[in-house]
């Protein structure tokens, strides 16, 4: 395999998390006795440009289609996000009835309702049915199509080009990234912004994040790889934010190359700390695998522990991560009852590979368990808040990354 952006020969491994199904990949009852499609789960890294990315299995086609189950409005904490966003963007940028923002990704319209609230006009661009149809149930105008430089110059060609372009959470999923970033640059006005928020590579290493690894992800970014990715397609990164979404991300802000903006301090203070931390080198990349098993030798003992003493553990959350988790460790209905979600369009579903039946949060009440795993450590105090009447019978809470922690 060679590297996704500059084409180098790819040698070094990150990781190898073995085999399993597409993280979003929920199972219905009748699907259960069928085949089930597994993919390798390997990362490797690029030596030269330091792009962090899975080895080529995976379709994107096969990963976001019509029955993608991932919808942003589930979370109020995301949801809070998107807003402050919003407020900030349109102050900053002072957006108005003559501006265009385009989102990349848009899902199921979290994010532009906020934009169609202030009059802002919008346009969403996302790939999968699902989510687009709830979009459009809220007056956002969605492009369903997979975005990318054709996509970008169509529209650029119509005369929509962008004051601001925006993709949370987006630019790892895309398995060209070349032509996704040369796509933002197409539909991006000469005075535009472009911003986006991806977790950062960073902290997936520093605290063993090694459950945010999922086919859905191609990438796995650091600043040092997206400003060279930038810059090669005619942008240039001129600031950076660091968020606490998603176990820590970045927000970068770009522009066009020969836009005047200049270079804040943040870009040269993030790049200085990832070539301290090693990720301008090889050795700053051997760690993770060691530490991925040690955390699934502690959650085996643990679970295997609590049901040799007759507890019953569920667990919260059916979320990409926690498929990860759960099929990197072996985990079935045996040792984790069941996993309940918020999200309607998963419950009564499975999860993909280990089986483990998708209920609504309601059963904890009823079931009392001992044990309440928290999938989406990301949503830990959200989570916690939400039940926390399970407190009343003496039920504990357990998170497992970076560490093993029961409170």
């Amino acid at each position: 395999m060679k590297c996704r952006h500059c084409s180098a020969q790819l040698e070094q491994s990150l990781i190898d998390l073995g085999f399993a199904p597409a993280s979003n990949a929920y199972l219905s009852a009748g699907q259960l006795s069928r085949p089930e499609k597994y993919y390798p789960l390997r990362v490797v890294v690029c030596n030269t440009c330091w792009l962090v990315q899975t080895e080529d299995y995976a379709a994107a086609d096969e990963l976001f289609d019509e029955n993608y189950a991932y919808f942003s409005s589930t979370s109020k904490s995301w949801l809070l996000h998107a807003e402050q966003y919003c407020d900030k963007m349109t102050a900053l940028l002072n957006l108005n009835s003559n501006s265009l923002v385009v989102e990349l990704a848009s899902n199921d319209g979290y994010l532009l309702k906020n934009f169609v609230e202030n009059h802002i006009p919008c346009l969403g661009i996302e790939p999968t049915k699902s989510t687009a149809q709830a979009a459009e149930k809220l007056g956002i105008p969605v492009l369903q199509k997979f975005f990318g430089q054709a996509v970008g110059q169509t529209l650029a060609d119509e005369g929509k080009l962008a004051d601001l372009v925006l993709g949370n959470n987006v630019y790892a999923h895309v398995p060209d990234i070349n032509d996704f970033t040369l796509g933002i640059k197409a539909i991006l006005k000469p005075s535009g912004t472009v911003t986006l928020e991806f977790p950062h590579l960073a902290n997936l290493m520093a605290h063993k994040q090694f459950d945010t690894i999922y086919h859905e992800h191609f990438s796995y970014l650091s600043l040092l790889a997206v400003q060279k990715i930038f810059e090669s397609c005619g942008l240039r990164v001129h600031h950076v934010d660091e968020l606490p979404t998603h176990g820590g991300s970045l927000r970068i802000y770009g522009c066009h190359h020969a836009d005047s903006r200049a270079t804040s301090d943040s870009v040269g203070e993030v790049l200085a700390r990832e070539v301290g931390m090693g990720l301008d080198r090889a050795g700053g990349y051997a760690k993770l695998q060691d530490n991925a098993l040690a955390i699934k030798l502690d959650v085996m003992d643990f679970l295997t522990k609590q049901k040799r003493l007759g507890k019953k553990v569920a667990a919260y959350g059916a979320a990409a991560k926690g498929n990860t988790l759960l099929n990197y460790c072996g985990i079935h209905a045996d040792l984790v009852s069941y996993v309940c979600d918020a999200a309607s369009s998963k419950q009564g579903h499975y999860m993909p590979g280990s089986h483990i039946p998708i209920v609504s949060p309601s059963r904890i009440a009823h079931d009392r368990p001992d044990f309440i795993l928290i999938l989406p450590w990301n949503l830990r105090s959200e989570v916690v808040e939400q039940l926390s009447f399970a407190r009343q019978w003496g039920a504990r809470f357990v998170t497992v990354v970076p560490e093993i922690e029961i409170f």
